[in-house]
């Protein structure tokens, strides 16, 4: 059977219904994307991979990450293999000393692994078409409509428009300190957006 890749394009929350988070998924070579509902810690755990946060303690998943470097435990690959009744089913490929093994795990903590391990994800062509949905080339992440009052989980606010970009470097350090990664995601995205409209 035919496996298609796919790649994290984001994370999007509502606001009416409280702690819960789409990971929204899109087909490497198509515009079809798979949004799946998951926890806010899950959704916290990717957030900070995707943007390289560094934590001053490991999280769970980095714990796991580097359990599995120390004694040399390869993630190969994530498979979404099965959707039953509006529930992903995930497994983990990894391979120790030529050995390949397989590990069944929930979806959001196989999406968190892999993008640490960077490693690819797939799922099947039947998959994608129950649970995909087509949007126009020219749309982003931000343009997913999950709901008239959803918004995307890390965007930046005018919260932090006031201060200067050395403010701003120094709160981001200090939200990592303080483990709130949240704050620290919208942080760095507003530095993003004064970077790349200086440039």
């Amino acid at each position: 059977m035919a496996r298609i890749q796919l790649n994290v394009l984001g994370l999007s929350y509502s606001q009416t219904q409280s702690g819960a988070y789409a990971l929204v998924l899109t087909e490497q070579n198509g515009e079809r994307r798979i949004p799946i509902i998951i926890g806010g810690c899950e959704a916290q755990a990717i957030a900070i991979a995707l943007e390289n946060l560094q934590p001053p303690r490991p999280l769970t998943h980095d714990l796991f990450y580097n359990f599995a470097r120390t004694f040399e435990i390869k993630l190969k690959e994530v498979e979404i293999y099965k959707l039953e009744e509006g529930v992903f089913y995930s497994k983990l490929i990894c391979s120790q000393g030529g050995k390949e093994v397989v590990i069944d795990a929930r979806t959001s903590d196989a999406i968190a692994l892999a993008v640490r391990f960077v490693c690819p994800i797939y799922t099947t062509e039947e998959i994608m078409a129950q649970a995909s949905m087509v949007m126009d080339s020219s749309e982003t992440g931000d343009d997913l409509d999950l709901g008239e009052e959803d918004k995307p989980a890390v965007t930046p606010t005018q919260e932090y428009s006031r201060f200067s970009l050395r403010e701003l470097k120094s709160m981001l350090d200090q939200a990592v300190r303080d483990e709130d990664y949240e704050k620290a995601s919208l942080i760095r995205d507003e530095i993003k957006r004064r970077e790349q409209q200086s440039q």
